[in-house]
Formats: C-alpha cells, sequence, structure tokens
C-alpha cells in the first residue's frame, strides 16, 4: 500500500468524527389532546445532523468493531412539562425533551426514535395556541 493511502485512512479514521456536524436545532412541535379545546404549538429543540460512518461493501469481511453507524443523538436534555389549555383538570401534562447539546453516538432506543420513519406533529386539527420556551 502506498503512504499516502495509509496516511488518508489513518487521519479519516482519527478525524472522522471532528468533521461530523450534529447540533441542536429550533423544532416545532404541535401537540393536542382529544379532551382538550386546544392544540398547543410548542418550539423545542432536537439533534440533527450529520455523523461520520464507516461501512463497507465487504461487511463479511470486516470484525463488528471495525464498522461504525453513528447518528445524531442527545448529549444532554431536560423534559419540560406544559398543560394544555383547554383541559379538563384532571388531564395530564405533556412532557417534551429539549436538546441541550448533541454528539455522534449509538442511537439508544431509551429516548431516541432511530428509524426514519416517524409520527408527523407538524399540524394541528384543533385551533392552535403558541407556546415558546
Amino acid at each position: 500500500m502506498s503512504p499516502i493511502f495509509l496516511m488518508s485512512l489513518f487521519f479519516g479514521l482519527a478525524f472522522g468524527h471532528a468533521m461530523s456536524f450534529c447540533a441542536p436545532i429550533e423544532y416545532l412541535i404541535h401537540v393536542e389532546k382529544r379532551e382538550c379545546a386546544y392544540c398547543l404549538a410548542i418550539n423545542t429543540t432536537i439533534c440533527a445532523g450529520f455523523c461520520m460512518t464507516r461501512d463497507s461493501n465487504g461487511k463479511k469481511l470486516l470484525l463488528k468493531s471495525a464498522l461504525s453507524q453513528d447518528v445524531c443523538t442527545y448529549k444532554d436534555m431536560v423534559y419540560r412539562t406544559v398543560v394544555l389549555p383547554g383541559c379538563p383538570r384532571h388531564t395530564i401534562p405533556y412532557s417534551y425533551p429539549v436538546a441541550m447539546s448533541c454528539k455522534c453516538g449509538k442511537c439508544n432506543t431509551d429516548y431516541s426514535d432511530c428509524i426514519h420513519d416517524t409520527v408527523r406533529t407538524d399540524y394541528c386539527t384543533k385551533p392552535q395556541k403558541p407556546y415558546n420556551v
């Protein structure tokens, strides 16, 4: 192998995460409950971006540790809780995550949706009330 190829491979493996762009971005979710009179539009932050991935067409030839499927996920987050307007008193408040910082790492299904298909939250069927974090 040529020295240029080896150096390129070394730098790609060593500095791959430094070239990733994964950060909190603003996101608008719409929340409504059947028993409430209004829909609430909530401005929050989520993790989004690009993470370097090492994957090979020759997966069977490599060890699993040589493959990397990192996603942009939460490093630090807090949960905020709101009471939806126009709800009966017994209604449970709604809690949602707010990304404080993000990282490239393995997807944790305890608090992340690790598949591409997600529930659409960009619309309301009831009158809307804005809510800013």
